[in-house]
């Protein structure tokens, strides 16, 4: 081993695995920091938390736009829904390289497992995201079943202390946190909602709705009822709660050139609309409903001529979500902060 600290840079998510890479790491000597992304579709909380917990030092890096890019155009396709395993991993790898080289880090480092994933932690999957990446990575948990990369052979790491694990039987890397103090981690799971299939059907329509949709747009695709219409043939979400969290969130993302109502007088489900191409700013501040037993008619294909039908058309729906006003005049107003 070379004399000098030896400094790598370990994708960090939070999980298990990505926790043991660095501390594996760490028993060498070795000085460890982990890169985190955060983009709409996956968060950094989580990990911070554990980084916090275990005393691991990390950096959070905002992703959406290369996430957003990449799911609009995958180069190496998508997986069972929205999710471009492939690309996204490469592209995390780039980024960190660029960190990396800008930070005076000696090697890129994963906690990935060879054969825990099928699709995207198979051997040949490996070694693809590192050739996309044009990117050498050290996998300290899988290191010994994978090609020797050149920070072994610089001595860099020690290649005899690395693991052998691969599959998705868990229990050598549980008996190793008790071994490496592990105080704790995250749960094996997705973690990113462009897995998920409910959402995933979600970013599909809003991208055929809207190819140019930005994170923001994205925010709100996370919550309560969505739906889309037209204004003059032009693009608009519509999004009505469910519950109070979906309210709250709504609240949150409100933008000034949105419109934000909420029922007046009664407990029921705000209602944002964003109309891409126009400010509804200057629309009326009250809109009454005469809330029908019958479920309105939807907005899907509806492209309406004036902001007022539009309105008008979304508290119908709305206001038939209220189940207890059924039959009743409720009236829907601006939201003020």
């Amino acid at each position: 081993m070379n004399s000098k600290k030896v400094k790598a840079l370990v994708l960090f998510s939070g999980g298990l695995d990505s926790v043991l890479a660095m501390k594996i790491l760490e028993k060498q000597g070795i000085e460890t920091t982990g890169i985190c992304f955060s983009s709409s579709f996956f968060g950094a909380d989580k990990a911070q938390k554990i980084a916090k917990t275990n005393n691991i030092k990390i950096v959070v890096k905002d992703f959406n736009k290369e996430i957003l890019s990449l799911v609009k155009n995958p180069p190496h396709g998508l997986g069972k829904n929205m999710n471009p395993c492939i690309d996204c991993h490469a592209t995390m790898f780039e980024k960190a390289q660029e960190f990396a080289e800008e930070n005076n880090y000696d090697f890129l480092a994963s906690g990935e497992v060879l054969g825990q994933r099928p699709f995207s932690q198979n051997k040949e999957a490996l070694l693809k995201v590192a050739k996309i990446a044009d990117e050498e990575i050290l996998r300290p948990l899988s290191a010994q079943l994978l090609p020797e990369t050149k920070f072994e052979k610089a001595g860099l790491v020690d290649r005899e202390k690395l693991l052998d694990i691969q599959g998705r039987q868990r229990n050598r890397q549980i008996e190793l946190a008790k071994e490496l103090g592990v105080k704790e981690f995250e749960a094996p799971a997705g973690g990113c909602l462009l897995t998920d299939p409910g959402f995933a059907s979600r970013l599909k329509k809003a991208l055929e709705e809207l190819p140019e949709i930005n994170s923001e747009d994205v925010d709100l695709l996370k919550w309560g009822r969505v739906y889309w219409a037209k204004l003059k043939n032009k693009p608009v979400l519509v999004v009505i709660g469910r519950k109070k969290e979906d309210n709250d969130n709504l609240r949150v993302l409100n933008k000034k050139s949105d419109l934000l109502l909420t029922p007046q007088g009664v407990m029921g489900p705000d209602i944002l609309i964003r109309a891409f191409g126009k400010n509804l700013a200057g629309s009326k501040n009250v809109f009454e409903v005469l809330v029908s037993e019958d479920q309105p008619e939807g907005l899907v294909d509806k492209n309406f001529k004036n902001i007022d039908d539009l309105i008008q058309k979304v508290v119908d729906l709305g206001g038939w979500y209220i189940t207890n006003s059924r039959g009743s005049k409720i009236e829907f107003g601006v939201f003020k902060d």
